[in-house]
């Protein structure tokens, strides 16, 4: 198959290959949107994707831990402890959250698009986490 038929505006085109190959160029342009990735056509407008209605406890556990690490390194708080006396919540908890921002940049990515297999739990991943980027894919990998 040497052609392609294009149908727009009622319009029939016919594009002749005479290698066999054809190249399609479609222009979109994909913009990231908080953990969104969202499509605009030529003319703008975006393609919008089902947004979910909530967050996933994963993505608030991860958002969390950014924003307790944040508190730490603007000095607002000393230590875990004074973060976790100002959220009124558990320092061992708040060490767990803080945990998760040291993992892998694809590991983040899964959690934030929803991909991370079913298997993988919070715990998991704030719990005696690697610090090697390698190893925290290898033990997600295992069964």
């Amino acid at each position: 198959m040497n052609e392609i038929r294009i149908q727009s505006s009622g319009k029939t085109a016919v594009l002749t290959a005479s290698d066999g190959r054809v190249t399609l160029s479609v222009p979109i342009q994909i913009k990231r949107r908080g953990w969104h990735k969202v499509v605009r056509l030529p003319n703008g407008t975006p393609l919008k994707p089902p947004c979910p209605e909530k967050p996933t406890p994963l993505q608030l556990a991860l958002a969390r831990g950014h924003r307790w690490l944040a508190l730490l390194e603007s000095g607002q708080a000393a230590t875990l402890a004074e973060v976790a006396k100002q959220v009124g919540v558990d320092s061992a908890y708040v060490s767990r959250m803080v945990n998760l921002t040291t993992l892998a940049p694809d590991i983040v990515e899964a959690i934030l698009d929803e991909t991370l297999p079913s298997t993988v739990t919070l715990f998991m991943l704030a719990s005696n986490t690697p610090l090697l980027w390698e190893e925290q894919r290898q033990l997600l990998e295992s069964p």
